[in-house]
């Protein structure tokens, strides 16, 4: 008897990586008069929210490969975005901190990410906006940040 996997409308990393193209195309249609990648919104979104943090922090905070955020930050850096320095504590650590420009972009953009997270709240509901949040926290791997 041959076995059948779940079909695939009900699999569930089909389901997330529908559900992600879904949350981000708005999110894409933000950033593409930004000049920034996902990515580098993640990155400054975390910053902004948390302050300066090592780069292994923050490399697992915006689900980056460290060697990824490491060039990322570089170029970041350049765009004059984030700031980075050696840890006064510890000198084999970078500490990346977000700069002026960086911080302007996610002012600028507060309105149109806060109607965003509207928009999926009056989707989905308020109630179950805030359940699938919580569980999809249950599946990531480094918990909660």
């Amino acid at each position: 008897m041959k076995k059948h996997l779940p079909s695939t409308s009900r699999s569930l990393p089909f389901a997330l990586i529908r559900a992600r193209e879904g949350v981000m195309g708005p999110i894409r249609d933000m950033l593409a008069e930004t000049g920034i990648s996902e990515q580098q919104w993640r990155v400054l979104r975390i910053l902004s929210e948390c302050g300066p943090l090592d780069s292994s922090t923050l490399a697992e905070r915006a689900s980056l490969l460290h060697p990824s955020l490491t060039r990322m930050v570089f170029a970041m850096d350049k765009k004059g975005l984030v700031t980075q320095k050696r840890s006064d504590t510890d000198r084999r650590r970078q500490v990346i901190t977000i700069a002026p420009a960086g911080q302007d972009i996610i002012d600028s953009n507060y309105e149109h990410a806060l109607r965003i997270v509207r928009d999926f709240k009056a989707k989905l509901g308020e109630d179950r906006y805030e359940q699938l949040i919580d569980l999809l926290q249950m599946l990531d791997p480094h918990g909660d940040q």
